[in-house]
C-alpha cells in the first residue's frame, strides 16, 4: 500500500544544442548525462550546468552534416571510459570520453534500426536493415548472425500428438469442411526491429522486437537459437520492453474497446495486463522502460490526435504492481508544448528511483523518487487510521479501524478528473480523517466527512461500516510550472494553510511555500510567503502533538520550519544542550517522536539503518512507525518490535534493538519474512502489516495490547479490558495483578460492568497464584511493584471470598452460579458449603425472577467439578438427601449405590459417620467418631490408629487415667521404639505406669540418666543396678568415639566389653558416612582449588599486559621500569594500601590477620593476586593435613571389607594431593618473593612492614608432608 512521493527534482537548461537529442544515457560513475542528437555526442553534468566532453558526428563523417542522420543507440561502457554508438548508416562507434576521439568500430552495409548492450557490458546485439541479428562481443568479435524471420520455431519447436488440431476437433454444423479451410493471417508491413536484454543470468538472453506474429529469443549461445508465436490476439505490436529480472515482456495492444500493456513470458503466453486509463483511439505509446529493479514500469504515451494549436499532450506515466493488480502512482503531463515534451526518457542504472528526462529543447530533468505510506496522523480515537493508495484518477481509502480490507479492494474509493500526484491528511486533532489530494493539473481536492451519520441497520440487515469522504472543494494552486510537479512535499497544516516544496534559485537549494486561499477568490491557493532553504528539501514531517515541522535535505541535514509566525523561518534542529543534530546520511522515510521528553527526528535510510538524529539505533530495519508513545519497527531478522519512547534514552533504545529479547519480552514477536507496517490503530492494539505479495495481516502487538489493558484498568475500564483479553486470550489474572488493591476497592464496579454471569465465571475459573505481572507479563520497569492488599492470604483466596461477598451483598439470586465457582474454586475447595447452597435451594425454591433452580446450579457444579469428587463430598455431609440429589444427576448406577446408602442408614449415628468418614479415607474424623462407639468398638480404634498412626490424635480422645490411654500409650511407644525413637517410647511407658518397657527402651537409647531413675523407682537389686550403670557408660563412650571418628579405640572398648551389636548398629553406617562426607569434601577442595588457579592465571597475565602498556605508553626508557611489576596492586589512593596506624600498634599475629583482611577475592580488586595465593596456600594445608585422618578412616574399611569405598576413597585423596604438588610451582614460581619485593618510591605511605609480614605470608608456598605414610598397599 506504498505510493511514490517525489523526493527532489533537478532541472537543468543550460545544455544547448543544433538539432534535437536522439539518443540518452546516463554515466554510472559519475551520473552525468550522455546525449546523441543529429549532429553530435555531448557528455553534460546537470548538477553543474557543465559540458565536460563533446564530439562532432558530422565532422568525422558518421552523420550527414544536413541533420538528416539517425542515431539508433548509445551506452556507456564503464569499464572502457567510452560511449558506444550506433548509426542508421549502419557504423558503430567508439566515443572516448578522456581523449573526446571517435572511433568507428565496423559498418553494416544494410544499416543499423537498433543495439542494446548486456546489463554486465559482455555482449551487444545489433539489428540490421537485412533484418538480421548480430551479436558480438564487447570487442566487437562476431559471435552469430540469424535472421529475425524464420519460417520454423528453431530448438523451441512445439511437440504435439494431434489432440487440439482443427483437423481432430468436432466441428457440429460446420462439417469436416471447416478443418479443410485455409486460414488467412493479416501481417503488418515489418518495421524497424529493436532488442532489449534481460538480466537473468547476467544478461544471458535478448529478445527482438519487430511488428511479426514471431518472437525471436536468443541466447548466447548461438546454436539454441527458437522462435515462438506470439500471443494470438496481439494485433498491434509496437513497443516491448524486457523484464530487467524476470522472463516477462511488456507491450502494448489494442482491443476494441481499450488500449493495454500486456505482459507475455518468452513462449508468447498472457501473463497479467492492464488498461490504460485512455480511451482506444486518444493515446499511442513512444515507449515502456522498466527501472532496473523491475518493480517501476514507465509508460511514455503521445495523444494520437493534435488539438487546435496543432500541438499533442505528452506523457510519463509510472506504474506498480502489488497484489497482482497494476497501480497508476504518478502521471507527469508535459502539455501541448512541443519544446518541452520529452525527447529521450530513462532510468538511472544506479539507482532504481532515478528517472531521466531530456525535452525536445534540451532540458535535462532529473526525478528522484522514494516510497511513501500515505497515513492519517492522527493520535486519538476519532482517527480512523486512514490510509490512501493512488490509483491514477482514484484514491483508494481503507479505514483500518473500521474493517481490513486487503488490497487492491479498499473501504471506500475517491474519483477524482485528473490522475492523483500526492495525498496529505489534514494535522489537526480530532479531524485527521480528512485529506487533500494534488493532481496531475495542478489543482487540490479536499475530502472530508460530510452529513450525519446513521448506525442503524437499514431494513435488509446491512450498515454502513466506513463513511466515505466527500468532495467539498477544489482549488487551483498558483505556482509557475514550469515542469511537471513542481509542486512536492505537500502538507496539510490548517484548514486553509498548505506546505509544499518548490525548486529554489538555485539548483542546490529550494523554496518552502506557504499556501493559502485566495481572499479574492476561494476556490485558489496563493503563495503568502516563500522561504528559501540553501539545500534541497528532500522530506517534510510534522508533528500532531508539538505542531513541528522538520525538514531534511539531500545531504542529511536537519532543519526546523518556523511556520506558525508572521514571517516563517528556517533554523538549525539543535537538541536540548544547543548542538546541531543531522543525519550521518539521507533518509528515506522520517518521523517526528519524543525520546525521555526531547523531540528526535527519526530516519531510515535505504540502506535498513535507523537513526535518531546522529545517532544510529539499528542496522537492519525494514520499516517503522510511530503512534501515541510508542515506536514499531519491522526488521529483515522477521520480529517487530514495540517499544515505549517516554520510558527509554537514545541509548535505551539501542540497547533494545541489539537484544535478542528474553523470554515473555513482551516488545518482541515474530512476523512474516518480509513485512512492513502499513499504520497502527491509535488507540488501539492493531499493527496492520503488509506481505512481499500484497496481502495485509493484523497483529495486536503484545506491548501494545498491555498498555492499552493498563490504561483501562487504571480508568476503571473493567468490561473494556475484559473484552479484549478474551479475545486475544490474555491470562484473566492480569485483572488483578495489575493492581490488587484497585480491584478489591471496586468490586462491585468489576461485577456491574461484566454485567454477565458467564463472564464473572470465565474470570474465577482462570483464577491462579501466579502472579503474572512477574512472569507472563512483567511490568514497565518504571512502574511500581504491587503490594498484596492481604498479606498471608493467597491471591485466589482473596479474590473469591471478595467476588462472593460482594455478589451475595448485591443479588444472591442472580449471581448464585458465580458464588458456586468463587466456593468451588479456592484452594481449599468448600464443596460441602456450595452443596449445602444448593440442598437450601432445593428446599426452599426462590420465587425471584431469572433465579437458578436447584436442578441447575447442581448440573453447573457437576460441570465444575468431577462426578465422583462431588459425590463423595456430599457423602460427607452427612445428608442423605443430598447425596441421593447428587447421585441422581450422576451417572452412577442406582444398583451401586443404594445398598450402601441403606446399609448406612441401619447404622447408629455415631458408627454411620465413622463408616462414612473411612469409606472416605478421612480418618482422623473416622477415629472422632467412633471414639464416641463406646468399649465393644476400641479394639476397631485401636487398630485403626495402628493403622493409619493416628497416636497423637487418639490420646487426645481419651482420659489419661482410662485403660483406653495406657493401650493406646503402649502401642505408641512400641511404634516409636520400630522408628528407632527408643528414648521418647521410654517416656510413654514410665508416664503411663510401664516401668519395665521404660526402664528397656531407656537402655537402648543409651539414656543412662533416665534409666537409673526407672530402674530404683522399680526397683532393681543392687548387684542388677551396677551390671546397668557399667553397660550404660560404656555404651555412651564407644558411640563418643564413633561420633569423633576414633576408630580404633572404639573397637577396642567394644570387644573389651563385650558390646559387638554396636558394630552393626553404629560402627559399620559411621564409617560409610564418614567415606561418603570425605569424598565430597575433596572433590569440593579440588574443584574450588581449580578454579582459583586458573582464576590467578588470567590476573597474572591482565597485570603483565598493564604493565607492559605502562612501560610503551609512559616511560618506555624509565630505568625504574622493573618497578612496575605485579606489586602495582597496591597502587596508593586503593583503599586497600593505606597505611592504619592503630592496626600497626598491634601484635604480630593480629598484625597479619588485619593484613589478611585486605584480600579479597572480588574479581578486580587491587590485591586479587594475592588473595587466590592465600586461598590456594589454604586449600593445600588443609588437604594435607587430612594424611593421618584418611589412614585411620581406609584401616576401618578394610577391616569391615568396605573395599570398594577404601579404594574409592584412596583414588580421590591421592588425585587431589597429586594436582596440589604440581600446581604450586606454577602458583609459587622461585623468585616470586624477590620480584614482589615493595618499592617505597611508587607508593610512599605505603606500610612496608605490614606488607613484609602479608608477602612472606602469601608469597611461600605451602609445605607438603610427602613422608607422612598414609595409603594401604591392600587397597588397589
Amino acid at each position: 500500500m506504498r505510493n511514490l512521493k517525489l523526493l527532489k527534482s533537478l532541472r537543468s537548461s543550460e545544455l544547448q544544442g543544433p538539432g534535437s537529442p536522439q539518443c540518452f544515457a546516463v554515466r554510472a560513475d559519475t551520473g552525468s548525462l550522455l546525449v546523441a542528437s543529429h549532429y553530435s555526442i555531448t557528455e553534460y553534468d546537470p548538477r553543474t550546468g557543465q559540458v565536460v566532453t563533446e564530439a562532432s558526428l558530422t565532422a568525422e563523417g558518421f552523420l550527414p552534416e544536413d541533420g538528416s542522420g539517425v542515431v539508433v543507440g548509445l551506452q556507456d561502457l564503464a569499464e572502457l571510459e567510452s560511449a558506444c554508438l550506433a548509426t542508421a548508416g549502419g557504423d558503430v562507434v567508439l566515443f572516448n570520453l578522456n581523449t573526446c576521439q571517435l572511433e568507428c568500430f565496423g559498418s553494416v552495409d544494410s544499416g543499423l534500426t537498433s543495439m542494446s548492450w548486456s546489463p554486465d557490458e559482455e555482449l551487444v546485439v545489433l539489428t540490421t536493415g537485412q533484418e538480421t541479428i548480430i551479436m558480438m562481443t564487447k570487442d566487437f568479435e562476431p559471435i552469430t548472425e540469424v535472421g529475425i524471420h524464420q519460417d520454423d520455431f528453431g530448438e523451441g519447436k512445439f511437440i504435439t500428438v494431434g489432440w487440439g488440431k482443427k483437423e481432430t476437433q468436432f466441428h457440429g454444423s460446420e462439417g469436416k469442411q471447416a478443418a479443410q479451410r485455409k486460414v488467412q493471417v493479416s501481417v503488418q508491413p515489418p518495421a524497424s526491429p529493436s532488442t532489449a536484454w534481460s538480466r537473468r543470468s547476467a544478461g544471458s538472453e535478448t529478445a527482438t522486437k519487430a511488428i511479426f506474429p514471431f518472437s525471436s529469443s536468443l541466447k548466447n549461445n548461438s546454436v539454441n537459437c527458437s522462435f515462438r508465436p506470439l500471443y494470438k490476439c496481439l494485433k498491434e505490436t509496437l513497443f516491448w520492453c524486457f523484464r530487467p529480472s524476470g522472463s516477462l515482456i511488456a507491450s502494448t495492444q489494442r482491443h476494441p474497446n481499450k488500449h493495454s500493456v500486456v505482459f507475455m513470458e518468452k513462449n508468447g503466453l498472457l501473463h497479467g495486463d492492464f488498461t490504460l486509463p485512455f480511451s482506444k483511439d486518444q493515446s499511442k505509446v513512444k515507449d515502456l522502460l522498466w527501472n532496473s529493479d523491475s518493480t517501476i514500469l514507465a509508460v511514455w504515451l503521445e495523444d494520437m490526435s493534435a488539438g487546435e494549436d496543432k500541438q499533442v499532450n505528452t506523457y510519463i506515466q509510472l506504474w506498480m504492481v502489488g497484489n497482482y493488480h497494476w497501480y497508476l502512482k504518478q502521471s507527469l503531463d508535459f502539455g501541448r508544448d512541443s519544446q518541452k515534451a520529452p525527447a529521450c526518457v530513462c532510468w538511472d542504472p544506479e539507482r532504481p528511483l532515478r528517472l531521466h528526462v531530456m525535452t525536445r529543447s534540451w532540458t535535462s530533468i532529473t526525478y528522484d523518487w522514494g516510497y511513501t505510506t500515505e497515513r492519517s496522523p492522527g493520535l486519538d480515537a476519532a482517527d480512523n487510521a486512514n490510509v490512501a493508495v493512488i490509483d491514477g484518477d482514484k484514491i483508494l481509502v481503507t479505514t483500518f479501524r473500521q474493517c481490513v480490507v486487503p488490497p487492491p479492494m479498499c473501504s471506500f474509493e475517491l474519483q477524482l478528473a485528473s490522475p492523483v500526484n500526492q495525498v496529505t491528511f489534514l494535522c489537526q486533532p480530532q479531524r485527521t480523517n480528512q485529506l487533500a489530494a494534488l493532481t496531475s493539473d495542478g489543482q487540490i481536492s479536499v475530502y472530508s466527512q460530510g452529513g450525519l451519520y446513521n448506525a442503524d441497520k437499514p431494513a435488509n440487515g446491512f450498515g454502513t461500516v466506513s463513511r466515505p469522504l466527500v468532495l467539498q472543494k477544489t482549488l487551483r494552486v498558483t505556482v509557475l510550472q514550469e515542469e511537471p510537479l513542481a509542486l512536492r512535499q505537500l502538507l496539510w497544516l490548517e484548514d486553509e494553510l498548505f506546505v509544499g516544496v518548490s525548486c529554489g534559485l538555485l539548483p542546490t537549494s529550494s523554496t518552502i511555500l506557504m499556501l493559502r486561499s485566495s481572499q479574492d477568490a476561494d476556490d485558489t491557493l496563493t503563495v503568502r510567503s516563500e522561504t528559501e532553504v540553501d539545500g534541497v528539501v528532500v522530506s517534510m514531517v510534522h508533528c500532531s502533538q508539538t505542531g513541528t515541522v522538520a525538514l531534511q535535505l539531500e545531504d542529511g541535514q536537519i532543519r526546523k520550519l518556523l511556520w506558525d509566525c508572521p514571517k516563517p523561518s528556517v533554523e538549525d534542529w539543535r537538541d536540548s544542550s544547543g548542538c546541531s543534530i543531522n543525519f550521518p546520511v539521507p533518509c528515506v522515510q522520517t518521523a517526528l517522536c519524543s525520546i525521555s521528553g526531547e523531540e528526535c527526528l527519526l530516519g531510515l535510510t535505504d540502506r535498513s539503518h535507523l537513526y535518531a538524529g546522529d545517532t544510529e539505533l539499528a542496522s537492519n530495519i525494514s520499516s517503522f512507525a510511530v503512534c501515541n508513545d510508542f515506536l514499531l519497527i519491522t526488521t529483515h531478522s522477521h520480529t517487530c518490535r514495540c517499544l515505549q519512547l517516554s520510558m527509554l534514552s537514545v541509548k535505551g533504545l539501542q540497547a533494545a534493538l541489539a537484544s535478542d529479547g528474553g523470554q515473555n519480552d513482551e516488545t518482541l514477536r515474530r512476523v512474516e519474512r518480509g513485512s512492513r507496517i502499513v499504520t497502527v490503530v491509535p488507540q488501539d492494539t492493531r499493527v496492520i502489516l503488509q506481505m512481499p505479495r500484497g496481502n495485509l495481516e493484523t497483529v495486536h502487538h503484545r506491548a501494545l495490547l498491555l498498555a492499552q489493558l493498563r490504561k483501562w484498568l487504571d480508568s476503571l475500564r473493567f468490561r473494556d479490558a475484559f473484552e479484549c483479553m478474551r479475545k486475544l486470550r490474555i491470562n484473566l489474572n492480569f485483572i488483578y495483578d495489575h493492581n490488587p488493591k484497585i480491584f478489591l476497592e471496586n468490586i462491585e464496579t468489576v461485577i456491574t460492568q461484566l454485567n454477565s454471569i458467564n463472564h464473572i465465571n470465565l474470570f474465577l475459573t482462570e483464577l491462579k497464584e501466579e502472579d503474572t505481572t512477574s512472569s507472563m507479563y512483567p511490568r514497565p520497569e518504571s512502574s511500581p511493584v504491587q503490594i498484596q492488599p492481604v498479606p498471608g492470604q493467597k491471591k485466589v483466596d482473596v479474590v473469591c471470598d471478595a467476588l462472593r461477598s460482594t455478589m451475595e451483598s448485591m443479588d444472591p439470586n442472580r449471581f448464585f452460579l458465580p458464588i458456586l465457582t468463587a466456593h468451588v474454586k479456592k484452594t481449599v475447595p468448600e464443596l460441602e458449603i456450595a452443596l449445602q447452597k444448593v440442598h437450601e435451594l432445593r428446599v426452599n425454591p426462590p420465587e425471584a425472577p431469572g433465579a437458578v433452580s436447584a436442578e441447575e446450579a447442581l448440573k453447573y457444579l457437576l460441570f465444575l467439578v468431577n462426578v465422583n469428587d462431588l459425590y463423595d463430598h456430599s457423602l460427607g455431609t452427612y445428608d442423605f438427601d443430598l447425596v441421593l440429589m447428587v447421585a441422581e444427576k450422576s451417572q452412577k448406577d442406582p444398583k451401586e449405590y443404594l445398598p450402601f446408602l441403606n446399609m448406612l442408614k441401619s447404622l447408629e449415628p455415631n458408627y454411620q459417620r465413622y463408616t462414612i468418614d473411612k469409606h472416605l479415607k478421612r480418618y482422623r474424623k473416622a477415629l472422632h467418631h467412633l471414639s464416641k462407639c463406646g468399649e465393644e468398638h476400641f479394639l476397631e480404634a485401636l487398630q485403626l490408629v495402628k493403622e493409619q498412626k493416628l497416636y497423637s490424635e487418639a490420646l487426645r480422645l481419651y482420659t489419661t487415667d482410662s485403660p483406653h490411654y495406657k493401650a493406646l500409650s503402649c502401642a505408641y511407644a512400641q511404634h516409636l521404639v520400630e522408628q528407632q525413637q527408643a528414648e521418647q517410647a521410654g517416656l510413654l511407658l514410665w508416664r503411663c505406669r510401664e516401668p519395665a518397657g521404660a526402664l528397656q527402651a531407656f537402655a537402648s537409647s543409651s539414656s543412662w540418666r533416665n534409666a537409673i531413675c526407672v530402674a530404683q523407682q522399680i526397683p532393681l537389686p543392687p548387684d542388677q543396678l551396677a551390671l546397668l550403670a557399667r553397660d550404660l557408660d560404656c555404651e555412651e563412650a564407644i558411640l563418643a568415639l564413633i561420633t569423633g571418628a576414633v576408630w580404633e579405640e572404639a573397637l577396642r572398648l567394644i570387644y573389651m566389653h563385650n558390646r559387638q551389636d554396636i558394630t552393626e548398629t553404629n560402627l559399620k553406617p559411621a564409617l560409610l558416612d564418614a567415606v561418603s562426607t570425605q569424598t565430597a569434601f575433596l572433590e569440593a577442595q579440588v574443584a574450588t582449588f581449580t578454579r582459583h588457579r586458573a582464576r590467578l592465571a588470567v590476573v597474572r597475565e591482565q597485570k603483565e599486559k598493564a604493565r607492559l602498556d605502562m612501560l610503551d605508553e609512559d616511560c618506555p626508557d624509565c630505568p625504574d621500569a622493573e618497578l612496575y611489576s605485579e606489586a602495582s596492586s597496591v597502587m596508593t589512593g586503593s583503599k586497600y594500601s593505606h597505611s592504619n596506624s592503630r592496626i600497626s600498634s598491634r601484635s604480630s599475629k593480629n598484625r597479619r590477620k588485619a593484613e589478611r583482611k585486605k584480600l579479597s577475592l572480588k574479581e578486580g580488586s587491587p590485591m586479587e593476586d594475592r588473595a587466590l595465593m592465600y586461598a590456594l596456600g589454604e586449600i593445600i594445608t588443609t588437604v594435607d593435613k587430612m594424611r593421618e585422618e584418611v589412614h585411620n578412616l581406609l584401616k576401618a574399611l578394610v577391616l569391615f571389607q568396605f573395599d570398594k569405598q577404601a579404594e574409592k576413597l584412596q583414588l580421590a585423596y591421592e588425585e587431589a594431593l597429586q594436582t596440589m604438588e604440581a600446581a604450586v610451582p606454577e602458583v609459587w614460581p622461585e623468585g616470586l618473593q624477590n620480584s614482589q619485593a615493595p618499592v617505597n618510591t611508587i607508593q610512599p605511605n605505603f606500610n612496608t612492614h605490614t606488607y613484609i609480614y602479608a608477602s612472606a605470608e602469601v608469597l611461600a608456598p605451602p609445605k607438603m608432608r610427602n613422608g607422612v605414610k598414609w595409603k594401604l598397599t591392600v587397597v588397589t
